[in-house]
């Protein structure tokens, strides 16, 4: 995710100075920027029709292919400023989601008071609510739209997502079935369905993922075996699951999860040192996932090495925060 702005305040500064009375580019932030190519063509044609929002928004659309998001969405909000269309209130809606849903949540309730009937903002908005953990008003934001477009396949997969997080899983597989049925061709719900299939200990699994198996001529895709191996694991055919995590590596050696997977099986085994050398082979492929660490770490602390499992559970909360119980066991550990 990429990181812009720290408060509204900041991104209020911006629009003042970069909009300022004589729109002098070269004294603002990102002057530097906009006055340099690619940009500095339109820099020139805003300077001579400053209150053209068609050419903010296409500078917005540049600056953000070029990774530039904290001048893009100065720009995208000048445009809304000057004209309340759509695409201007999804560029600021989808970049602010990105590490602000919170500001994301504001602006686009705002922006629905100007045009109510945007499906594309009422989905952004859901978006954002899920990014904040808000899954009761997503959910109910994902009916409203779904009263008006029952088959917006989108709404419907987020539909299902959420209700699997509220542990209605039967409903949850429902939906998916039936976004499934409009849309069999989205790999992305296939492996969203295989997935929920599989924790769910759905036979079904087998199935769909031969589909996605025989669909893949290039035999490239590592994903359908992954999948039948945590269904493999979840009704405890600990060895189908092993061989078919083999082929999830066998097709994608940097498959971090298949050999997290994979070594999670041996140490619930108790088979600590094969579990280390699968985790150890891991540190090869990715030496900064912090699951890696943590799993090291819980082998370390079976076989009584608890310094060396203190120091990678530190190393595991490092790399990522949200592995509290990494912390939780390191401070165990005296």
């Amino acid at each position: 995710m990429k990181s812009f702005c720290k408060s509204d305040f900041f991104f209020f500064s911006i629009i003042i100075l970069l909009y300022g009375c004589d729109n002098n580019e070269t004294d603002v932030p990102f002057g530097h920027i906009l006055t340099k190519p690619p940009f500095a063509e339109i820099t020139d044609s805003i300077k001579n029709d400053p209150e053209s929002h068609a050419l903010y928004f296409r500078r917005a659309i540049l600056l953000n292919t070029n990774n530039l998001p904290e001048p893009a969405l100065a720009d995208f909000q000048k445009a809304w400023s000057l004209k309340k269309e759509e695409q201007y209130a999804l560029g600021i809606g989808t970049l602010l989601l990105e590490k602000k849903p919170d500001s994301a949540i504001i602006f686009l309730n705002n922006a629905l008071k100007e045009i109510p009937n945007s499906t594309m903002l009422q989905l952004n908005l859901a978006r954002s609510y899920t990014a904040q953990n808000k899954n009761e008003e997503a959910l109910a934001l994902c009916n409203t739209i779904l009263q008006s477009y029952p088959e917006q396949v989108d709404i419907l997969k987020m539909k299902a997502d959420l209700l699997g997080k509220k542990g209605s899983n039967t409903e949850s597989i429902a939906i998916f079935e039936k976004a499934y049925a409009l849309a069999p061709f989205d790999i992305e719900l296939n492996y969203l369905l295989a997935l929920k299939y599989a924790e769910t200990k759905n036979s079904k699994v087998l199935a769909l993922t031969d589909s996605l198996i025989k669909a893949d001529s290039l035999g490239i895709h590592a994903e359908p075996y992954y999948y039948r191996g945590i269904y493999y694991a979840t009704i405890n055919d600990k060895e189908k699951a092993i061989s078919s995590f083999d082929f999830a590596i066998a097709h994608d050696y940097n498959f971090k999860e298949a050999h997290i997977e994979k070594g999670a099986i041996y140490y619930e085994r108790k088979q600590y040192e094969e579990a280390l050398k699968i985790f150890n082979l891991l540190l090869t492929v990715s030496p900064k996932y912090a699951d890696t660490y943590y799993w090291i770490a819980k082998c370390q602390e079976a076989i009584g090495k608890k310094e060396d499992a203190k120091l990678n559970y530190q190393r595991a909360y490092s790399l990522d925060n949200a592995l509290t119980e990494a912390k939780e066991a390191a401070d165990k550990l005296k």
